[in-house]
């Protein structure tokens, strides 16, 4: 069978694994790379950017390796082939479970417990709860969920496209070191720089491609022109190069404003507002933004996978073409 094809199958079983199953509540594989890469980081930790580059390469390009010698052993058999996709989309993405835990948060809000809200949030995002109101603690699960579709599953898909199991694994190795170690805390500013940046680079694509979907999802549920018009007017402003294009449409998808002053581990940071013109975010748009999310995780599957095979087609064409020019010198 084609790689594309195996991709193909693999991709859309392991999505739909992840629709219907989500994530386990314990033994998650990424949760294994994560105290994997945390036995690392208690050996190589010196406040050092080439310490940080080396944890960087030791964590993501071992999990890349394995993905790779994995694909290696199965290459013989479609079947094999086609079943280790599917398990590696599934324990990469990671939509269903963002979408629960943004619903978990909505619904304490929407019962009037905001201390319930407050307890849910951590597994979204690194905010200092305690200091948020209700308004506010909807706001950053929008956030969460907006930054989350590219990371928690465009992104990933976007590199399965281009590297298959590898390119899945070494994706999402990559956004787990950045969440564990690519903040700027006196402990990590240096040594999870390697990370940050490697994480920049690898989400790049990703992040534009869900832009790009949120804007063609809001047209069942939304302001798609909003949502065009916020990313090329706010992305930019954003301090992240990655969060903010997301957001944005997000943003003008909804037609909420997002940004402002928020707080992470004590330190208070005052971000430029994203879709100025929309009103504050309330509860009920908790449940618009997963769903749109969902929208854009089906829609990001379809062109993953189209473009795959698009790929895939020119390249046979193309030996095609080769083969013929070949004969008719001869």
């Amino acid at each position: 069978m084609r790689a594309d094809r195996i991709f193909a199958y693999g991709a859309s079983a392991g999505l739909i694994g992840d629709l219907v199953l989500g994530d386990p509540r314990r033994g998650h594989p990424v949760a294994a790379f994560g105290r994997a890469a945390g036995a690392v980081e208690s050996l190589l930790w010196r406040d050092h950017r080439g310490w940080g580059a080396a944890h960087t390469l030791v964590c993501a390009g071992g999990a890349a390796g394995a993905a790779a010698l994995a694909s290696r052993a199965v290459r013989r058999s479609p079947a094999a082939a086609v079943a280790l996709t599917a398990a590696a989309t599934w324990a990469v993405v990671g939509g269903t479970s963002l979408g629960r835990e943004a619903r978990a948060v909505g619904s304490a809000l929407e019962a009037g417990d905001i201390e319930v809200a407050r307890e849910r949030l951590p597994h979204l995002c690194g905010r200092d709860p305690q200091s948020l109101d209700a308004q506010q603690i909807a706001r950053a699960v929008v956030e969460s969920v907006a930054e989350n579709t590219s990371d928690a599953v465009v992104g990933a898909l976007v590199w399965g496209a281009v590297g298959g199991v590898p390119g899945l694994v070494a994706f999402r190795a990559i956004n787990t070191l950045d969440a564990m170690v690519g903040h700027k805390s006196p402990k990590y500013r240096r040594y999870g720089w390697a990370s940050a940046r490697l994480d920049d680079v690898a989400g790049w694509p990703g992040a534009r491609l869900t832009a790009a979907l949120t804007a063609v999802a809001a047209v069942s549920g939304g302001d798609p022109r909003g949502a065009v018009r916020a990313w090329r007017a706010d992305a930019a402003k954003h301090p992240s190069p990655n969060a903010g294009p997301v957001e944005a449409a997000f943003a003008g998808a909804l037609g909420v404003r997002l940004g402002g002053t928020l707080s992470y581990a004590g330190r208070v940071e005052h971000r430029p507002v994203l879709n100025a013109a929309g009103r504050p975010v309330g509860v009920p748009d908790i449940e618009r933004a997963a769903r749109l999310s969902r929208r854009v995780g089906a829609l990001a599957l379809v062109t993953a996978v189209a473009g795959r095979l698009a790929f895939g087609a020119l390249r046979r064409a193309a030996g095609t073409e080769g083969i013929r020019t070949g004969k008719g010198r001869a």
